[in-house]
């Protein structure tokens, strides 16, 4: 009960600090809200590159096609060789029959055509996907290797292209969401610092009567905690609302089908949650260190 009764006790000292430093508290929260903003564009955008990574992942495949001459022995062991490697989610066997009955069912015209011919031009084939998009190149020059085995494509041309710059650009996000959680924790720590300057004499008589040096942080530390969730506040109301209208207006997808965005109700509260928790602990963090860095207690 005792630590309760301090810990309440420091938590309304510290919201007393924050109104009675109310410039420089408005100061801190301003420089929290803009920074915090850019947080949760970058965790957006992030959230979305990865969404649009995984939805590719389920999307692409490695399609191979047999040599005419395989048989169902070669066929097996194709498939077996396909299965040893490390990236190899699952396959799918397609014979030339089944490809020309499909076809056949898709137009008329070509039904016709297949119809004519004295013998099926198609070939077996088999439909690989792989555990990670990063490995399809790898994985289609290995299958390409195997005896047997006449092509393996996945529309390397594009594709590679497209992964190589949403790679980049989730890194970059998530590059730029640490610079801006550091940015942040040094705002905070700098505004503390001024705090605790404007009551050194305050804290001097504290640590001359012997109190000890948890119980002259906390409060601070508190107050770093208050403005980091004050600063949070108006980037989750711009992240909730902001999202939802961006969604809308767009239908779900951005520029085609192919990019499809992340649900409103799937993202805007797992985003507020992080951002009110990046500014509180953030806060916090500032806070600890001006008073350790600063008052060298």
């Amino acid at each position: 009960m005792r630590v309760l009764r301090i810990f309440i006790r420091n938590f309304r000292d510290s919201l007393r600090s924050v109104f009675r430093n109310f410039s420089l508290s408005i100061a801190s929260i301003t420089c929290i809200t803009i920074t915090l903003i850019l947080v949760s564009l970058s965790i957006v955008i992030s959230a979305n590159l990865y969404h649009f990574t995984k939805n590719l992942e389920e999307e692409l495949t490695i399609i191979v096609y047999l040599d005419e001459d395989v048989d169902s022995a070669k066929e097996q062991q194709i498939e077996a060789a396909i299965k040893d490697m490390d990236s190899y989610e699952f396959l799918e066997f397609k014979s030339k029959e089944e490809w020309k009955a499909e076809m056949q069912a898709t137009s008329s015209e070509l039904s016709a055509t297949l119809e004519y011919l004295d013998t099926n031009p198609l070939l077996d084939s088999i439909t690989v996907k792989v555990l990670d998009i990063k490995d399809l190149a790898k994985s289609a020059e290995y299958i390409r290797g195997l005896d047997g085995v006449k092509s393996a494509k996945y529309g390397e041309d594009t594709v590679d292209k497209i992964i190589f710059i949403f790679d980049v650009m989730e890194k970059a996000t998530v590059v730029i969401v640490l610079a801006l959680i550091l940015v942040t924790a040094f705002l905070i720590s700098n505004t503390i610092k001024l705090t605790i300057f404007s009551r050194r004499n305050e804290i001097e008589i504290m640590r001359l009567v012997g109190t000890r040096n948890i119980v002259i942080r906390q409060p601070f530390i508190i107050e770093g905690f208050i403005l980091g969730v004050i600063g949070s506040i108006i980037p989750i109301i711009i992240t909730v609302y902001g999202y939802i209208i961006f969604y809308d207006h767009f239908d779900g997808y951005l520029f085609s089908h192919m990019v499809e965005l992340i649900k409103p109700t799937d993202l805007i509260w797992i985003v507020s949650l992080i951002i009110m928790i990046i500014g509180g602990i953030v806060g916090m963090f500032g806070s600890s260190r001006a008073v350790r860095k600063y008052l060298k207690i």
